[in-house]
């Protein structure tokens, strides 16, 4: 009966600790999604927010990958709706670093003026 709860506690800390991990990322990048008009200038000072904003997603899409190629319980087989989300999740993870990676290459082109519209 112990080991139930123990269990049941541990998913459950799991699944808060990635939605607060999700919420964290979301914050950090939230100056560069929301924004329209951004200089290279003011852009300066959040640069290590979005550093680790994808440093965050790319030790997500990391450990999502690995759960895919090695699924915890070795022994029985992986079912299909959990293969199926996970490769949704992956690329979702990997289109979301794909659109700040393009957004930050965008934004460092377009850097030499100042307020520059910057809309994708």
């Amino acid at each position: 009966m112990e080991k139930v709860k123990s269990s049941g506690f541990k998913k459950r800390a799991t699944v808060g600790f990635i939605l607060i991990l999700w919420v964290l990322t979301a914050w950090l990048f939230y100056p560069l999604i929301t924004t329209d008009t951004v200089a290279l200038e003011n852009a300066n000072e959040y640069i290590y927010r979005f550093a680790a904003g994808i440093a965050f997603m790319i030790i997500m899409f990391g450990k999502t990958i690995f759960d895919l190629i090695f699924p915890q319980p070795i022994s029985k087989k992986m079912p299909l709706i959990n293969t199926v989300f996970l490769s949704l999740y992956c690329i979702v993870i990997a289109s979301g670093i794909i659109f700040v990676v393009a957004k930050m290459i965008a934004l460092y082109l377009k850097g030499g003026d100042t307020g520059v519209q910057f809309k994708f």
